[in-house]
């Protein structure tokens, strides 16, 4: 079992860059894939970013592919995500989930474990 807890949220303009990380407790964290996704006010929970166990698969929602990074340390249980070029629409509650699954999902329901997420605004 891991619990993950993100940090890094906050208020950036247009244009701007945040790096958000997400810490999980437990041994076995390098036997999760992880997930990021966001949830924009009146919209619905939507995939972000995936990554495999050792992190060498990743996976991207097309409206973020080319200006955001996921990547991790399994030594300190930490994945993050890079966000450059930020628009206005990027701005939501940032969530990180772990997934036991030996793969990469976009599907919400496929992740056992999420964090309470972290807000991240961008203004115009």
């Amino acid at each position: 079992q891991v619990q993950p807890v993100e940090s890094g949220g906050g208020l950036m303009q247009a244009g701007g860059s945040l790096r958000l990380s997400c810490e999980a407790s437990g041994r076995t964290f390098s036997n999760y894939a992880m997930g990021w996704f966001r949830q924009a006010p009146g919209k619905e929970r939507e995939f972000v970013a995936g990554i495999s166990r050792s992190g060498d698969t990743t996976d991207y929602a097309d409206s973020v592919k080319g200006r955001f990074t996921i990547s991790r340390d399994n030594a300190k249980n930490t994945i993050y995500l890079q966000m450059n070029s930020l628009k206005p629409e990027d701005t939501a509650i940032y969530y990180c989930a772990a997934n036991r699954r030996p793969y990469v999902s976009r599907r919400e329901a496929e992740y056992d474990y999420w964090g309470q997420g972290t807000q991240v605004i961008v203004s115009s």
